[in-house]
């Protein structure tokens, strides 16, 4: 099976987990005091959200998906917008898969492999529109 499909079915088993996303989020705040700052005053609630269909959008990319959505990801995440700097999606990159090694039954160093292979590829997007 090819990373994209692996990282599909893990997907959907995490999601039928009531609290990954809240565990997702308490990994990523604890990495560093940097990623802590960026979420001040930020509507938690909305922001699991997002992230629920910005995770779809980077698996979706890597399964051919055009870059749309990754690009119009990229110019909110920019320096003249949010100023997310590139260096910070490896700490994201990090929470998702300890996340979803907590979450999916059937995670193993291969599923973990699969995750940062698909990640990387749509983060590169999001990294070049910085």
């Amino acid at each position: 099976m090819k990373a994209p499909d692996i990282v599909m079915q893990s997907y959907g088993r995490c999601c039928a987990s009531a609290s990954f996303f809240d565990d997702f989020y308490q990994q990523f705040l604890q990495s560093s005091p940097e990623v802590r700052a960026k979420f001040t005053n930020t509507d938690m609630p909305a922001q699991k959200l997002l992230l629920r269909q910005g995770i779809l959008n980077l698996v979706l990319f890597s399964r051919g998906l055009p870059p749309t959505k990754l690009q119009a990801l990229a110019k909110s995440h920019s320096r003249e917008n949010l100023n997310i700097q590139p260096h910070l999606y490896t700490y994201w990159v990090d929470a998702l898969v300890r996340t979803v090694e907590l979450h999916d039954r059937q995670a193993t160093p291969e599923v973990s492999y699969a995750w940062r292979d698909v990640l990387a590829k749509g983060i590169e997007v999001i990294q070049a529109g910085y």
